[in-house]
C-alpha cells in the first residue's frame, strides 16, 4: 500500500441535469478519499456548466484504494439536491504518479447526468515498515 499526498483538482462540469426549474443551479463538489472529506467552493449560478479550477490534497494511508466524487446542487431554504457521483480507482495514479485532467461521467440512478473534469498527482512518500501500524 502506497502513502503520500494525492492532489485532486477539480476543473469543470458539463452537460448535467437540471435540477432546478425556476433558477440555475448552484453546484458544488464533495470528494472523500478514505476518511477525508473535502468540498468546493459553490458555483453559485452557473447552472449546467460550473467551473472551479481547485485543487485539494489528501494524505493517503492504508485502506485509500478510490476517490469519491459526489456533485451537489445548493439550496437556500431547503436540504441540497444531489446531482450525480463517480468514483475514480487509484491503482493508476499510484502507479505512474499523475492522471492528467479526464472527463469523468456522473451517475445518478445508474443513468449518465453529465461529466466532470478531474486530475490526479500522486506524491510518494518512503515510510519505515515499524511506521506501518501507526
Amino acid at each position: 500500500m502506497p502513502y503520500g499526498q494525492l492532489e485532486v483538482y477539480i476543473g469543470y462540469a458539463r452537460g448535467l441535469d437540471d435540477q432546478n426549474w425556476l433558477t440555475d443551479m448552484n453546484p458544488y463538489v464533495v470528494i472523500t478519499c478514505h476518511t477525508e472529506e473535502k468540498k468546493t467552493s459553490t458555483a453559485s449560478g452557473e447552472g449546467e456548466d460550473p467551473e472551479w479550477n481547485d485543487s485539494f490534497l489528501f494524505t493517503v494511508t492504508r485502506g485509500c484504494e478510490e476517490v469519491h466524487i459526489k456533485m451537489m446542487d445548493e439550496n437556500t431554504f431547503q436540504d441540497d439536491d444531489f446531482i450525480g457521483e463517480t468514483t475514480i480507482q487509484l491503482e493508476e495514479v499510484f502507479r505512474e504518479g499523475e492522471v492528467g485532467a479526464t472527463m469523468y461521467d456522473l451517475y445518478k440512478d445508474d443513468e449518465n447526468c453529465g461529466s466532470i473534469k478531474i486530475g490526479l498527482t500522486f506524491t510518494r512518500e518512503e515510510r519505515d515498515e515499524c511506521d506501518e501500524d501507526y
